[in-house]
């Protein structure tokens, strides 16, 4: 005992006297800090330090503050908004004929590109005072969500000029000139923009792209003026070949000095009319069969004065800062808001087909097998809803939380492909034969576009997450990246001390923490509400506790190691983003009235991203590199082995219950799915809802059917007609199922063609 006290003292003595502490912990522990401090790019650095941190950052802190979560506002639709719904998208929804668009025409019909620019599709985030719509970001979202259950291609077209481009950097760090020339024509749809990026040379390392802009003198408008001789080659660029006005990005260069000392200015944006000479615009591309604008863009020696950087002089080399900052749109309302589409749509549909078709005498959704596949639809589409309204409204509240719109734009992805694959399985032959009937075969053409897109998936999940997350988000990393950059050693050590002392406090809180809520399996953690949820708020704390100590027992260990380590970092990024994902879908399920139709659908979102948190907890402790660490830090998070598992096939079941129900719930859950009268939504839902208010009797049917009441040897039309013949029907019962077996015919049929139509 005597030992263990003198023990205790020498370590508070340590860490008490700043002295002994400086010398013998914060000093040493310094230098080491500094030489593992992971080296950066000039683009990644200003990522880096571009975009804000919301809620990820308390996901990172160990102990989350749930009332703070439950304080956001809930993202709502205003009534202008609302009647831009009612009446605009309605009607542009009703102008669609997709398969038309996509494999007949290839593009949109003239009448479709007139109203879209008339009535302001393009200009939704551009301000009233420039004739824009000015509409929110969960109105933005909503917008394209349900254009897109409809036709992909006319979604793409209304999302790109309201996501990264043009407007939203004019918005941002356009000059007045700049803003009162260029939004007008934007807002009215005499000018279509478009922003190229993406070369041939350079997709997501934006830092490597080789188009340039050099300062010289030149001739513009028949005067010489200073200005930028570019050359560009771009590829990819969404609604190049119909642009009137081109957002470039190149390497600006002043190798004569013209503005000052510096020769290389970095990346920088300019806005050019695509009739400007030199200026080659037009060639498309062909994406995956889809009918969107798409192509290159080329200009060798093509001469613009100064004033058409974007913002400025004053805002060259601006560029990637520029960029990063405004991919929030693209991340967090476009890509979410397709993704989310096809939850709605495949839920509708699906949910319908699979009781509408039938195999062995019975609707296909009572067999197991597919109801395991509808639950993950219905489960995963609420997942993607929640998350769409979390995330468009932190843009609402003027934030670009670039950490989340990364998590976003990765697994709503990622889901959307998930939920279209299982709609494409339990369809099965009438979700491959494409024709006017067929809604899912362009969606399912197009997921990989929005896999691509933004920053590739493979790109986004394993250095861009974590990479930005870990730093960005932690309490002290990016402090103390901070202290260690300074120039002045004896200010960076004291500045060091100070954070680092309250980063061993954190640890060890968190390491602490995560022990006893592994052993008491988080009874003692504290949750903001009661009932059945409650539980949920605590385990999803205690795997907060978990990756804060295991993030920084990682970049301890690996340092600068730890950026190249992706396979590790990228499985910290996952439980980060379904920490996040879970506290989307609670979100909702509070703004929403805790409905109790819902609590299926919460249970299976939020069980399956626990489980997908302890799976990629398992792959980090399994592959981490040092085995005592590994056993160590195992130990502390899961001190009685790792007890999630995917939902529960009674969970499932309930979930498919629900969405094969005609009502509120299901419209609820899919109401941004548009059904079309006149086309093969239509047909699919009021054959649904006729076998659904039928339902009752063609399970007498079949029940005499096995009782030799109505020959067994009958078709459904021949005993509807026996059983009313024989007095077991009325009248308007038969009618009405006669009705019913029409349209379930007409439903599950496909489409066919004729010798030489296609």
């Amino acid at each position: 005992m005597s030992v263990f006290i003198i023990l205790l003292v020498v370590v508070v003595v340590i860490f008490a006297v700043k002295d002994i502490r400086l010398n013998l912990i914060s000093r040493p522990t310094f230098k080491m800090f500094k030489k593992v401090l992971p080296p950066l790019s000039q683009t990644e650095r200003e990522a880096m330090e571009a975009g804000d941190v919301w809620w990820d950052g308390e996901l990172f802190s160990g102990n989350p503050d749930w009332q703070k979560l439950h304080r956001f506002p809930k993202p709502e639709l205003s009534d202008k908004e609302n009647a831009f719904m009612a009446d605009q998208v309605e009607t542009l929804l009703a102008m669609l004929d997709d398969y038309q668009i996509v494999q007949k025409d290839k593009d949109l019909p003239k009448e479709v590109w007139d109203y879209l620019k008339t009535e302001g599709f393009f200009a939704l985030i551009i301000p009233e005072k420039f004739g824009g719509r000015e509409f929110s970001a969960i109105a933005n979202s909503t917008i394209v969500s349900k254009i897109s259950t409809k036709s992909l291609t006319a979604a793409v077209t209304v999302m790109v000029p309201n996501s990264l481009g043009p407007g939203e950097l004019l918005l941002h760090y356009g000059t007045k000139e700049q803003q009162d020339r260029w939004l007008p024509s934007l807002a009215n749809g005499t000018d279509v923009p478009c922003f190229a990026l993406t070369g041939p040379e350079a997709g997501s390392d934006a830092g490597s792209i080789p188009d340039s802009g050099v300062v010289c003198m030149g001739d513009h408008n028949g005067e010489q003026v200073m200005g930028l001789r570019l050359n560009w080659s771009k590829r990819y660029i969404t609604l190049a070949p119909v642009a009137t006005v081109l957002g470039l990005a190149f390497k600006m260069y002043d190798p004569d000095g013209l503005l000052g000392d510096k020769k290389e200015l970095g990346i920088t944006c300019a806005l050019i009319p695509t009739d400007h000479p030199g200026v080659e615009t037009g060639e498309r591309h062909y994406p995956l069969n889809m009918a969107f604008m798409n192509g290159t863009t080329y200009g060798k020696d093509v001469f613009i004065p100064l004033d058409w950087i974007i913002g400025g002089q004053e805002c060259a080399g601006r560029g990637w800062r520029m960029l990063v900052e405004c991919l929030s749109a693209g991340r967090g309302i476009s890509l979410p808001a397709l993704s989310a589409a096809t939850g709605h749509l495949a839920s509708k549909m699906t949910s319908a087909y699979a009781m509408v078709r039938q195999q062995f005498g019975v609707s296909i959704g009572q067999f197991e097998g597919v109801q395991e596949a509808l639950a993950r639809i219905g489960g995963l589409t609420y997942t993607l809803e929640s998350c769409r309204l979390m995330t468009a409204g932190a843009i609402d509240l003027k934030l670009s939380p670039s950490v989340v719109t990364a998590i976003a734009k990765y697994h709503m992805t990622e889901m959307g492909r998930t939920v279209m694959n299982d709609a494409m399985d339990i369809h099965s032959g009438k979700g491959i034969q494409v024709g006017p009937n067929n809604y899912l075969a362009h969606g399912y053409m197009g997921i990989p576009v929005s896999i691509t897109v933004e920053g590739a998936n493979i790109l986004t999940r394993n250095l861009m997450i974590f990479g930005q997350g870990a730093t960005r988000c932690h309490p002290f990393v990016l402090k103390e990246m901070e202290a260690a950059a300074m120039e002045d050693d004896d200010a960076a050590l004291g500045q060091f001390d100070s954070l680092l002392m309250n980063h061993i406090l954190f640890a060890a809180s968190n390491a602490s923490m995560a022990f006893v809520h592994g052993l008491t399996r988080s009874y003692f953690a504290k949750a903001p509400v009661s009932g059945e949820t409650a539980v949920y708020y605590k385990q999803l704390t205690r795997m907060s506790r978990g990756l804060a100590i295991c993030t920084d027992v990682a970049m301890l260990m690996l340092g600068g190691e730890l950026k190249r380590k992706e396979m590790i970092s990228a499985r910290l990024g996952d439980v980060l983003s379904h920490l996040y994902l879970a506290s989307t879908v609670l979100k909702r399920y509070e703004d929403e009235g805790r409905q109790q139709a819902d609590l299926p659908f919460v249970k299976y979102a939020i069980e399956n991203s626990l489980f997908e948190i302890g799976q990629a907890f398992n792959g980090f402790f399994k592959n981490f590199s040092n085995p005592v660490v590994n056993f160590t830090l195992k130990r502390i998070v899961f001190p009685v082995g790792n007890h999630y598992h995917r939902p529960s096939d009674e969970i499932a079941q309930s979930i498919c219950e629900h969405m094969t129900q005609p009502g509120v719930f299901r419209n609820r859950l899919t109401h941004l799915c548009y059904v079309d009268e006149n086309a093969g939504t239509g047909v699919m839902e009021n054959a649904f809802l006729a076998m659904h208010d039928m339902q009752a009797q063609f399970k007498d049917l079949k029940q005499w059917q096995r009782k030799g009441s109505v020959p067994a040897t009958l078709d459904i039309e021949g005993a509807i007609n026996y059983a009313l013949e024989n007095k077991l029907l009325e009248q308007a019962d038969a009618d009405a199922m006669h009705h019913a077996n029409k349209l379930r015919k007409q439903a599950i049929a496909v489409d066919n063609f004729k010798a030489g139509e296609l």
